[in-house]
Protein backbone atom coordinates (compact mmCIF):
# COMPACT_ATOMS: atom_id res chain seq x y z
CA UNK A 1 0.00 0.00 0.00
CA UNK A 2 1.56 3.12 -0.83
CA UNK A 3 1.85 6.09 2.08
CA UNK A 4 -1.38 7.78 0.90
CA UNK A 5 -3.38 4.65 1.32
CA UNK A 6 -1.91 4.03 4.52
CA UNK A 7 -2.75 7.55 5.97
CA UNK A 8 -6.19 7.02 4.60
CA UNK A 9 -6.57 4.01 6.63
CA UNK A 10 -5.50 4.99 9.63
CA UNK A 11 -7.55 8.17 9.34
CA UNK A 12 -10.50 5.66 9.21
CA UNK A 13 -9.84 3.72 12.25
CA UNK A 14 -9.12 7.05 14.02
CA UNK A 15 -12.58 8.41 13.63
CA UNK A 16 -14.02 5.25 14.24
CA UNK A 17 -12.60 5.02 17.69
CA UNK A 18 -13.15 8.46 17.68
CA UNK A 19 -17.26 8.51 17.46
CA UNK A 20 -17.09 5.36 19.84
CA UNK A 21 -15.96 7.96 22.83
CA UNK A 22 -18.41 10.47 21.99
CA UNK A 23 -16.10 12.73 19.16
CA UNK A 24 -15.43 12.35 15.87
CA UNK A 25 -11.46 12.46 14.04
CA UNK A 26 -11.63 15.55 13.44
CA UNK A 27 -10.92 15.83 17.25
CA UNK A 28 -7.68 13.78 17.45
CA UNK A 29 -4.58 15.38 16.21
CA UNK A 30 -2.33 12.47 14.28
CA UNK A 31 1.51 13.25 14.55
CA UNK A 32 3.63 11.03 12.00
CA UNK A 33 6.33 9.55 14.19
CA UNK A 34 9.42 10.24 11.67
CA UNK A 35 12.41 8.70 13.52
CA UNK A 36 15.09 7.21 11.16
CA UNK A 37 12.60 7.93 7.81
CA UNK A 38 14.35 10.26 5.20
CA UNK A 39 13.17 14.09 4.67
CA UNK A 40 11.43 12.81 1.70
CA UNK A 41 9.58 10.25 3.28
CA UNK A 42 8.12 12.97 6.13
CA UNK A 43 7.52 15.15 2.63
CA UNK A 44 5.22 11.83 2.15
CA UNK A 45 3.38 11.91 5.23
CA UNK A 46 2.80 15.11 5.06
CA UNK A 47 1.88 15.22 1.02
CA UNK A 48 -0.86 12.39 2.21
CA UNK A 49 -2.34 14.44 5.30
CA UNK A 50 -0.70 14.18 8.75
CA UNK A 51 -1.32 16.81 11.42
CA UNK A 52 2.05 17.28 12.55
CA UNK A 53 5.79 15.46 12.56
CA UNK A 54 7.04 14.30 16.06
CA UNK A 55 11.44 13.70 15.94
CA UNK A 56 12.96 11.61 18.45
CA UNK A 57 16.49 12.77 18.22
CA UNK A 58 17.77 16.28 17.34
CA UNK A 59 20.19 15.33 14.91
CA UNK A 60 17.04 14.28 13.35
CA UNK A 61 15.45 17.35 13.78
CA UNK A 62 18.05 19.50 13.01
CA UNK A 63 19.29 17.64 9.37
CA UNK A 64 15.43 17.42 8.04
CA UNK A 65 14.42 20.87 9.00
CA UNK A 66 17.31 22.11 7.37
CA UNK A 67 16.64 20.20 4.28
CA UNK A 68 12.57 21.24 4.34
CA UNK A 69 11.19 18.05 5.58
CA UNK A 70 8.67 19.81 7.60
CA UNK A 71 7.29 22.42 5.34
CA UNK A 72 3.52 22.56 5.80
CA UNK A 73 2.93 21.10 9.50
CA UNK A 74 4.28 21.88 12.76
CA UNK A 75 7.04 20.36 14.52
CA UNK A 76 7.27 18.09 17.60
CA UNK A 77 10.11 16.74 19.81
CA UNK A 78 9.15 13.62 21.00
CA UNK A 79 11.62 11.82 22.23
CA UNK A 80 14.12 12.13 25.66
CA UNK A 81 15.65 16.02 25.36
CA UNK A 82 18.58 16.31 27.19
CA UNK A 83 19.26 19.36 29.06
CA UNK A 84 22.76 20.04 26.79
CA UNK A 85 20.67 20.02 23.55
CA UNK A 86 17.82 22.40 24.55
CA UNK A 87 19.27 24.93 22.53
CA UNK A 88 18.65 23.64 19.47
CA UNK A 89 15.18 22.54 20.07
CA UNK A 90 13.19 25.61 21.73
CA UNK A 91 11.94 27.26 19.11
CA UNK A 92 12.88 25.87 16.03
CA UNK A 93 9.53 23.45 17.19
CA UNK A 94 5.90 24.55 17.82
CA UNK A 95 5.47 21.61 20.75
CA UNK A 96 8.29 19.79 23.19
CA UNK A 97 6.53 16.89 24.05
CA UNK A 98 8.29 14.70 26.14
CA UNK A 99 9.61 17.41 29.47
CA UNK A 100 9.97 15.28 32.45
CA UNK A 101 11.79 17.79 34.82
CA UNK A 102 11.82 20.36 36.67
CA UNK A 103 15.63 21.00 35.63
CA UNK A 104 14.40 20.60 32.03
CA UNK A 105 12.03 22.78 32.61
CA UNK A 106 14.06 26.16 33.81
CA UNK A 107 16.34 25.03 30.83
CA UNK A 108 13.86 25.72 27.96
CA UNK A 109 11.92 28.79 29.82
CA UNK A 110 15.75 30.22 30.08
CA UNK A 111 16.34 29.55 26.14
CA UNK A 112 12.74 30.68 25.28
CA UNK A 113 13.93 33.88 27.24
CA UNK A 114 16.49 34.83 25.85
CA UNK A 115 14.95 34.28 22.04
CA UNK A 116 11.60 36.17 23.47
CA UNK A 117 9.11 33.45 22.62
CA UNK A 118 6.64 31.13 24.58
CA UNK A 119 7.80 27.72 24.26
CA UNK A 120 4.47 25.22 24.14
CA UNK A 121 5.12 21.74 26.22
CA UNK A 122 3.97 18.43 27.69
CA UNK A 123 4.68 16.98 30.59
CA UNK A 124 5.46 13.57 29.92
CA UNK A 125 4.05 11.07 32.78
CA UNK A 126 5.31 7.39 33.98
CA UNK A 127 1.82 6.24 33.90
CA UNK A 128 3.01 2.69 34.47
CA UNK A 129 5.72 3.22 36.47
CA UNK A 130 8.32 1.52 34.30
CA UNK A 131 11.85 1.76 34.98
CA UNK A 132 12.85 1.86 31.12
CA UNK A 133 10.48 4.67 30.49
CA UNK A 134 10.98 8.47 31.04
CA UNK A 135 8.54 10.47 32.60
CA UNK A 136 7.81 11.91 36.10
CA UNK A 137 5.12 10.23 38.54
CA UNK A 138 1.47 10.68 38.30
CA UNK A 139 2.11 11.43 42.25
CA UNK A 140 4.68 14.41 40.96
CA UNK A 141 2.83 15.95 38.81
CA UNK A 142 0.90 18.39 40.91
CA UNK A 143 4.32 19.88 42.79
CA UNK A 144 6.20 19.72 39.74
CA UNK A 145 3.14 22.20 37.66
CA UNK A 146 3.22 24.65 41.27
CA UNK A 147 6.77 25.39 40.51
CA UNK A 148 6.08 26.01 36.42
CA UNK A 149 3.97 29.34 37.62
CA UNK A 150 7.29 31.62 37.85
CA UNK A 151 8.77 30.95 34.13
CA UNK A 152 6.33 33.09 31.79
CA UNK A 153 8.12 31.78 29.20
CA UNK A 154 6.22 28.19 29.15
CA UNK A 155 2.77 27.27 28.18
CA UNK A 156 1.99 23.83 29.62
CA UNK A 157 -0.72 22.53 27.21
CA UNK A 158 -0.77 19.38 28.61
CA UNK A 159 0.09 15.79 29.32
CA UNK A 160 1.93 12.87 27.03
CA UNK A 161 2.64 9.20 28.16
CA UNK A 162 3.89 6.08 26.98
CA UNK A 163 2.45 3.10 28.92
CA UNK A 164 4.71 -0.20 29.45
CA UNK A 165 4.71 -2.58 26.55
CA UNK A 166 2.21 -5.20 28.32
CA UNK A 167 0.97 -8.43 26.79
CA UNK A 168 -2.71 -7.92 28.64
CA UNK A 169 -3.89 -4.77 25.91
CA UNK A 170 -7.11 -4.54 28.80
CA UNK A 171 -3.95 -3.62 31.23
CA UNK A 172 -2.98 -0.71 28.57
CA UNK A 173 -6.60 0.24 28.34
CA UNK A 174 -6.50 0.64 32.00
CA UNK A 175 -3.22 2.91 32.14
CA UNK A 176 -5.10 4.62 29.67
CA UNK A 177 -8.22 5.82 31.25
CA UNK A 178 -5.90 6.45 34.77
CA UNK A 179 -3.88 9.04 32.58
CA UNK A 180 -7.08 10.48 31.51
CA UNK A 181 -8.30 10.93 35.06
CA UNK A 182 -4.95 12.76 35.47
CA UNK A 183 -5.29 14.89 33.12
CA UNK A 184 -8.56 16.00 33.77
CA UNK A 185 -8.41 16.35 37.35
CA UNK A 186 -5.20 18.42 36.31
CA UNK A 187 -7.76 20.40 33.80
CA UNK A 188 -9.77 21.55 37.10
CA UNK A 189 -7.45 23.55 38.76
CA UNK A 190 -5.99 27.13 38.22
CA UNK A 191 -2.56 27.34 37.13
CA UNK A 192 -1.50 30.75 35.56
CA UNK A 193 0.46 29.41 32.68
CA UNK A 194 -1.00 26.16 32.56
CA UNK A 195 -3.77 25.19 29.56
CA UNK A 196 -4.61 21.65 29.42
CA UNK A 197 -5.84 20.82 25.97
CA UNK A 198 -3.78 18.07 25.08
CA UNK A 199 -3.31 14.72 25.86
CA UNK A 200 -0.99 12.89 23.74
CA UNK A 201 -1.14 9.30 24.05
CA UNK A 202 -1.27 5.97 21.71
CA UNK A 203 1.27 5.35 19.03
CA UNK A 204 0.95 2.06 16.39
CA UNK A 205 0.02 -0.75 18.88
CA UNK A 206 -2.54 1.21 20.91
CA UNK A 207 -4.25 4.18 19.49
CA UNK A 208 -7.35 2.89 19.43
CA UNK A 209 -7.22 2.40 22.65
CA UNK A 210 -5.61 5.48 23.66
CA UNK A 211 -8.49 7.40 21.84
CA UNK A 212 -11.22 5.54 23.60
CA UNK A 213 -10.10 6.35 26.62
CA UNK A 214 -9.69 9.88 26.10
CA UNK A 215 -6.45 11.16 23.98
CA UNK A 216 -7.06 14.18 21.16
CA UNK A 217 -3.59 13.28 20.14
CA UNK A 218 -1.71 10.29 18.87
CA UNK A 219 2.20 10.05 17.66
CA UNK A 220 2.18 6.82 15.17
CA UNK A 221 5.16 5.52 12.92
CA UNK A 222 4.86 2.41 11.69
CA UNK A 223 1.73 1.88 10.55
CA UNK A 224 2.36 5.44 8.56
CA UNK A 225 5.86 4.22 7.13
CA UNK A 226 6.03 0.95 8.02
CA UNK A 227 8.70 -1.18 9.95
CA UNK A 228 11.41 1.48 10.62
CA UNK A 229 14.75 0.60 9.16
CA UNK A 230 17.43 1.29 11.55
CA UNK A 231 21.03 1.70 9.98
Amino acid sequence: MSMLDNVRRLREEIDIAAKQSGRTGADISLVAATKTQSAEAVREAIAAGVDACGENRVQELVEKAAAGAYAGVPTHFIGHLQKNKVRKVVGEVSLIQSVDSIELLRAIDRVAAERKIVQDVLIQVNIGDDANKFGIHAKELEPLLGQIEPMPNIQVRGLMTIPPLLSDLDETRGLFAEMYQVYVDISRKSYHNIRMDILSMGMSGDFRDAILEGANMIRVGSTIFGDRIYS
